[in-house]
């Protein structure tokens, strides 16, 4: 063999490797970018999800977030505020010079499936025995005055976030993070006071004075993201979300696979709780569009998107 066929061979073969690591590199390089989690399937891989998902809304608010002034006002009108923007601003200043400034939630990662529980407080959970299934995932969320004892066996124990707001408030264990829905100003002044002097005001319901938690846990829910909640997802029907389904959203912003438990209705269609007895019988769902949030749940869950268990 001559010396320049030689010489033609090895640049062949040369290019001929340098192709193969190139594509092996390639392929490597889109199973990451496609792989987001290491669950079977991830929330934020499903291109179902893409005409109502928007993960630019950041679902906390923090020391640096820039509300717009028509998130505001959407905010505003909730539950008929009568405090201006300018007010607004001064008491989330003074609510992040106690509790951190900036939550930081779990971002999805290759190496890792982080799996949650929305738990909601629906009478079919009584006799459903989810409690190991629900305190089984990494992340159990739970909700309102959502009671454990006495029914560990259809709810589970665990809790690792508790969403609230005043007139729902409940004590909780120190390592729990405390997500407070805020919908009037009065629920930030609230986190605040409960914690430090001690909370003297007035509300529609009564409210507790002071409350135990770990303050270095406390998230607070972003107006923005609450009317997100209400526009993307359930397409503006009903006065706004109730806390359940942005509790839901808000799960699928920071979890890789949602369960969700605890939600819908009745037998005679009111939504009453598996930890008391139901007093008014024509107690249905207010101003929260309840039926489409259901709906809402079910679709996603015949398109295989969550775990949808609806109890018994």
């Amino acid at each position: 063999m001559t010396s320049r066929v030689k010489l033609l061979v090895f640049l062949l073969s040369t290019a001929v490797t340098g192709l193969l690591l190139v594509l092996q590199f390639t392929n490597r390089f889109h199973l990451t970018v496609l792989t987001s989690c290491a669950c079977e399937k991830c929330l934020s891989e499903d291109s179902l999800l893409s005409h109502r998902m928007n993960l630019s809304v950041e679902p906390f608010l923090s020391a640096k977030t820039n509300l717009s002034e028509e998130a505001f006002k959407w905010w505003q009108r909730l539950q008929n505020e009568k405090r201006d923007f300018q007010f607004f601003k001064k008491v989330v200043n003074n609510v992040f010079e106690i509790f951190p400034s900036s939550p930081n939630p779990r971002k999805p990662h290759p190496d890792s499936c982080r799996t949650c529980a929305v738990v909601g407080n629906s009478v079919n959970l009584k006799g459903s025995h989810y409690g190991q299934l629900i305190d089984f995932q990494d992340v159990v969320i739970r909700m309102n005055s959502a009671k454990i004892k006495g029914y560990e066996e259809d709810v589970g124990t665990k809790t690792t976030h508790h969403v609230m707001y005043p007139e729902s408030a409940v004590d909780l264990h120190n390592s729990t993070h405390l997500v407070l829905f805020p919908f009037k100003i009065m629920d930030l002044e609230w986190l605040i006071k409960a914690f430090t002097t001690g909370f003297y005001g007035i509300s529609y319901a009564p409210v507790k004075t002071k409350i135990r938690a770990n303050k270095d846990l406390v998230m607070v829910i972003n107006p923005a993201f609450m009317k997100y909640s209400h526009e993307s997802w359930l397409e503006k029907k009903g006065a706004y979300p109730s806390t359940g389904f942005m509790t839901f959203v808000f799960a699928l912003h920071i979890c890789d696979e949602v369960h969700v438990f605890g939600f819908g209705a009745d037998s005679d269609g009111n939504w009453s709780h598996y930890f008391e007895l139901l007093r008014n019988k024509k107690l249905k769902t207010g101003q929260h569009p309840g039926h489409h949030e259901y709906a809402v749940l079910e679709q996603l869950a015949n398109e295989k998107i969550i775990k949808f268990y609806k109890g018994v």
